[in-house]
């Protein structure tokens, strides 16, 4: 069976970073860099090796940085052009998107991740989409939206990705009910938001990685405000598992969360630790430290 492919994705991008103030008092939290990029690159990059063709950015106020980032740089590109620093040019000219392949949407107030998505309806239209959220940083060998797209063209139907994590946890996540299981891919039967221990019907986190069906905006259209008196993603996602399939995804990889302090520290030396031109300094920092008994 042929599905429509998925060559949109949504990017919610209009919080207010409370996690990580004061910093983002200026900065969007989706512009914090982690070694040298920020953070926002790295679901764009992961985006596009899954074949998503336009980004569509659902931003707030205090936001137009993130618009420009993506723009072309005419006089930095100019300069370096005239300096001979190619690779630097070159390597400039690979994370910018190309003309007509963004659209920037505002939400004007904080409603919540789900009015956040129903910003982007008229650009989805009736097509399938991705969603991913920034806060969210993923490693792994094939990036962790493709490994779902891959799966979707077989079976179609709405795909969240999810993350198994110690049961003491599962009160800080969204968790899902799962039913028969073929490979990575897990039937559901149904989710809770933060549920107690005790009461939780499994271990596997939602992570910020969904692709949905464009059924889900007229959803969102008279979803009622739930958790924190928003409107829920999660709760029009368990109205459209009603009628369509829904699938977890339990991906390979490794989730980071740059969204908090501890988090963001976290996915910092986890990609200095990955890339060999830092390496070195954090091996030479953390034995310098270990020596002195810091």
């Amino acid at each position: 069976m042929i599905h429509k492919p998925v060559r949109i994705a949504v990017l919610p991008v209009a919080g207010l970073g409370t996690r990580v103030l004061p910093a983002t008092k200026s900065i969007p939290k989706e512009m914090l860099t982690i070694i040298d990029r920020p953070a926002i690159q790295y679901a764009v990059d992961e985006a596009r090796a899954a074949g998503i063709e336009h980004f569509v950015f659902v931003t707030g106020r205090n936001k137009n940085s993130i618009e420009d980032y993506f723009d072309q740089a005419y006089e930095l590109e100019r300069t370096l052009e005239d300096k001979g620093k190619n690779d630097t040019l070159a390597m400039l000219r690979r994370f910018s998107l190309s003309p007509g392949a963004s659209s920037f949407v505002r939400q004007q107030s904080p409603q919540g991740l789900g009015h956040a998505i129903w910003c982007a309806r008229a650009i989805v239209g009736d097509e399938p989409f991705a969603v991913l959220l920034p806060d969210d940083v993923t490693r792994a060998e094939k990036p962790v939206l493709a490994q779902m797209v891959a799966d979707y063209e077989k079976v179609g139907g709405n795909f969240v990705a999810v993350d198994a994590v110690p049961i003491d946890r599962v009160s800080s996540y969204g968790v899902i009910d799962p039913g028969a299981r073929d490979g990575r891919r897990i039937a559901m039967r149904g989710m809770v938001e933060k549920p107690q221990r005790e009461a939780a019907p499994s271990n596997f986190a939602i992570t910020g990685r969904y692709i949905l069906q464009p059924e889900i905006m007229g959803l969102l259209e008279d979803q009622q405000p739930g958790a924190g008196n928003e409107i829920q993603l999660t709760d029009a996602m368990a109205r459209l598992m009603r009628v369509q399939p829904f699938h977890a995804w339990e991906f390979e990889g490794r989730r980071l969360d740059c969204g908090s302090v501890a988090g963001y520290l976290e996915t910092v030396l986890t990609f200095a630790e990955d890339r060999p031109d830092t390496r070195a300094v954090l091996d030479a920092f953390l034995q310098k430290h270990a020596m002195r008994g810091d």
